[in-house]
């Protein structure tokens, strides 16, 4: 099992990630940069300071998982994506789909093209069900 988030968890999602042929195909035409998942601090649930995942993938394939602490912009990801930890649970869960919940507030685009984002909704659907194969222990 691997606490969401660490580093552990990032790199136990890149090579699921890398693992996935439905998620090489479907990536294959995101050209657009890192994206990051970073989860807002929540000290009742052991996270002092902000965290969270860079992945930089490209045309199909997870390059790199990076895990970031303290830093709710990395300046090296085109996109970032900001959540509670609640809400990222969900997403990894598969209750929460990640563009319905920024299309709906429950999580937002701090950096990055939202129509970019939407027309990869298979990819970002992918991604979660890599994450869903993750073995995780959530800290709540």
């Amino acid at each position: 099992m691997h606490r969401f988030p660490s580093i552990e968890w990032a790199e136990a999602l890149r090579i699921a990630l890398n693992n996935s042929r439905a998620y090489r195909e479907a990536g294959r035409a995101w050209t657009f940069g890192s994206v990051a998942m970073i989860v807002l601090s929540d000290p009742d649930r052991g996270l002092e300071r902000d965290a969270g995942i860079v992945l930089h993938v490209h045309r199909g394939e997870c390059r790199s998982a990076r895990f970031v602490e303290g830093d709710s912009d990395p300046k090296d990801a085109e996109f970032v994506i900001v959540g509670s930890y609640a809400r990222w649970r969900a997403v990894i869960e598969g209750r929460l789909d990640p563009i319905k919940g920024m299309m709906e507030g429950k999580l937002r685009l701090t950096r990055g093209h939202l129509p970019t984002i939407i027309r990869f909704v298979e990819p970002s659907r992918l991604v979660v069900v890599s994450a869903s194969k993750v073995p995780t222990r959530f800290t709540d």
